[in-house]
């Protein structure tokens, strides 16, 4: 529903400057015709005078004591809301960092499985090279042995070289 600055003063209980300051303020907001929306008035400043002074009629000592404890509860509540929502956000901040430190390892891994097979391909590149040089200077065959007469067999033997000659 919607009144005039007029008529919301009157009802809530506050004067038409306290109005035009909360409007100037950015703390109620008003209509394209200059009116005031009851709702805005209702989050603004809470219920209007006329119907809290039924309320209060009506109400007891034990009802404003549960309320109290009410909007505490709610308090408590809101600020364990917002420490979990904190809570959450650092363990999804974790997560996230948990993930790069993945792909970090992950891309470590693969250069160094390059690495290795680089490292590997020289070794058998090595191995052939020496294995070629290896067959190269190996005699093509072993020495033969001499037969006697009789079929005795005397092994022929290479004789060393000796650095002295007398």
């Amino acid at each position: 529903m919607i009144i005039s600055v007029t008529k919301a003063a009157k009802e809530w209980g506050v004067s038409r400057t306290t109005i035009y300051q909360k409007v100037n303020d950015g703390e109620l907001s008003r209509t394209a015709d200059k009116k005031i929306d009851t709702s805005e008035m209702l989050r603004v400043f809470g219920e209007p005078v006329s119907k809290k002074r039924t309320e209060q009629s009506l109400n007891t000592s034990d009802n404003t004591h549960l309320n109290s404890q009410t909007v505490q509860s709610c308090t408590a509540l809101e600020h364990q809301l917002e420490l979990e929502k904190l809570k959450n956000e650092h363990l999804r901040q974790q997560v996230s960092d948990q993930k790069q430190l993945i792909e970090n390892y992950q891309q470590q891994i693969g250069q160094l499985n390059k690495a290795l097979e680089k490292a590997n391909a020289s070794i058998h590149d090595f191995a052939q090279v020496r294995l070629l040089e290896f067959k190269q200077f190996e005699p093509d065959n072993e020495p033969q042995s001499d037969k006697r007469k009789d079929n005795t067999v005397i092994p022929v033997v290479d004789e060393k070289k000796k650095w002295w000659n007398f």
